[in-house]
Parts: C-alpha cells; structure tokens; sequence
C-alpha cells in the first residue's frame, strides 16, 4: 500500500516556474512508476509526466515538453514535477501517482494509488 501527499501548487503568472512535491509512504514505493496527472475544470484527467523506478526513464505529454521535468528521489521517497514556462492552459488541479505495472505510461486509468491533488492556477 502506497499513500501519496502533493504539495507546492499556487497562483502565478505565466512564464513563472513551480516546483510540485509528492511525499510518498510505503514499501512498494521504489517499485512504482511515479506519474503526474493534471485535471482542469471540466475535463478529464490528462497525463503528464512518469518515472520509472530506478529514475532513468521518463515520459512527458507532448504539451509539457522542454518545460516540465520529473524527478525522484527514492531516499526521500519523493517525487518532484519541476514546471518552467507555465502557461494558463497549465492550470489544473496536479495529482501524483504510483503504477505498479510496466507499460500504458500515459493512461491514467492504469496508475493505482493516488494523492490528494494540489491547485496549479496560471493566470495571462
């Protein structure tokens, strides 16, 4: 069982930079493929960026290319989305999450343990 805390969202403007936190619990932690999925009002959940376990393979969404960068740090059992060159499109509501099984990176239906979310609003 994994349990999984954001944090570090807020108002900005855009161009501006954020630097999103997921705290991470759990023995099966280091097994996980972290990923960072992203809900704007209205619209389904989108994917963002994942990791793999030993943080040498990461995929992004084609709309955060060059601008977001995922990162994991299993001593600290944390998982960070650094985002640079935000844009108001960017705003969503940001969720970290642990998939257990290789493959289907960019579903978001295929991630099985979830945190709380965090607000990223950006405003023009």
């Amino acid at each position: 069982q994994v349990q999984l805390v954001e944090s570090g969202g807020g108002l900005v403007q855009a161009g501006d930079s954020l630097r999103l936190s997921c705290a991470a619990s759990g023995r099966t932690f280091s097994r996980c493929y972290m990923g960072w999925v992203r809900q704007a009002p209205g619209k389904e959940r989108d994917f963002v960026a994942t990791i793999a376990w030993g943080g040498g393979s990461t995929y992004y969404a084609d709309s955060v290319k060059g601008r977001f960068t995922i990162s994991r740090d299993n001593a600290k059992n944390t998982v960070y989305l650094q985002m640079n060159s935000l844009k108001p499109e960017d705003t969503a509501v940001y969720y970290c999450a642990c998939k257990m099984i290789s493959g289907y990176y960019s579903d978001p239906r295929r991630y099985n343990y979830w945190g709380q979310g965090t607000q990223v609003t950006v405003s023009s």
